[in-house]
């Protein structure tokens, strides 16, 4: 899968590389993985991981909408069965303003 190519086709705004090539090496394990390259948007113990881990843990987010954002997410995504993790990941860290947290210094 060309992960560049499907996080351009769904970013709302320009790419941004260096977060990418962050993120990317970040997640390349979980990406490696075939039952950890994907997010399962049917699947609410999925969805409740991706909101522990990722926004609350990765992103230190706190707040309330962030169930709502995931869903968004999935709806935004709902024409690609499968949708990866990493590009999952990118809008998120987008839609939240933090993909600053992934570009090293």
């Amino acid at each position: 899968m060309d992960h560049l190519a499907d996080v351009k086709k769904f970013a709302k705004k320009p790419l941004n590389e260096a977060a990418f090539a962050g993120m990317s090496k970040s997640y390349a394990l979980v990406m490696g993985k075939p039952d950890t390259r994907y997010v399962a948007c049917s699947d609410a113990a999925e969805l409740e991981r991706v909101r522990e881990n990722f926004l609350k843990k990765k992103l230190g987010l706190k707040t309330a909408d962030l169930d709502a954002s995931v869903k968004a997410i999935c709806e935004h995504m709902k024409a690609d069965k499968t949708k990866s993790r990493l590009t999952f990941y990118y809008l998120l860290a987008e839609h939240y303003g933090k993909l600053d947290l992934f570009v090293k210094k």
